[in-house]
């Protein structure tokens, strides 16, 4: 019965100060007082009337203008992009729910674009690559070892090898959608445990195929270490 009742319960959804700053520009947008090429204010004055750091109202810039909803124009500033009110506020409706109800999808997007970059890393990947993923393995290993959450190393680590796939397409997508995922592991406490030493296990795997250009073991070996993952969001969601 405890468990048929929980399911009538709803999960209470806290905005971000990002989340709140794109609301926001929506509401603008559909109310008419923000029309496709109307440009915004600075970043200090947007700032300054939030009541929030600068480094929110960039981020929510960034991400808008990642979707193609704003742009950055040679000293012009930022402006609302060309598209129609309607489409404009569809677009921005979509990414407000991805942030907030969507994590499944957030990973399963996460595996196709990691298993992706470890593949070209192993077919493009320069010696000076090399030594930049190895650098940051040897950080995660450090973190491991002194028993720290390591998360920071471990996307620097994922990072590294973005970078050395050479295509800056993968690696901006990376970073769209990884922010949202190490919060997850922060809140769910996923680095607990033994994890992170049999992720360090797969990170020196996956190094290894990447050294040796093995492009089809690198995917796969990236896509197993992401699958965990996966794996994890869906015990705890079940639960």
């Amino acid at each position: 019965m405890s468990k048929e009742l929980l399911k009538s319960f709803s999960e209470i959804v806290i905005e971000k100060p990002v989340d709140k700053i794109i609301q926001q520009i929506r509401e603008l947008i559909s109310s008419g007082q923000l029309k496709p090429g109307d440009k915004l204010p600075s970043e200090r004055m947007l700032s300054e009337k939030f009541g929030v750091g600068r480094t929110y109202v960039r981020d929510a810039i960034k991400k808008l203008e990642f979707y193609g909803i704003l742009k950055t124009l040679p000293q012009s500033g930022t402006v609302v992009a060309g598209f129609g009110i309607v489409a404009l506020e569809g677009l921005i409706t979509d990414v407000l729910m991805l942030e907030r109800h969507d994590f499944h999808s957030l990973v399963e997007t996460r595996v196709l674009l990691e298993s992706n970059t470890a593949k070209m890393a192993a077919l493009k990947r320069t010696d000076d690559d090399i030594v930049s993923i190895s650098k940051a393995l040897s950080a995660y290993e450090v973190a491991v070892k002194k028993g720290n959450s390591a998360v920071e190393e471990d996307l620097l680590f994922h990072l590294e090898i973005a970078k050395a796939s050479k295509n800056s397409v993968l690696k901006s997508l990376m970073m769209i959608v990884t922010p949202d995922i190490l919060t997850f592991f922060k809140e769910n406490d996923v680095c607990a445990g033994d994890r992170p030493k049999l992720a360090l296990e797969e990170h020196h795997t996956i190094l290894d195929y990447i050294i040796k250009k093995d492009a089809v073991n690198a995917e796969l070996s990236m896509r197993a270490h992401l699958n965990d993952i996966l794996n994890f969001y869906g015990n705890t969601n079940s639960t």
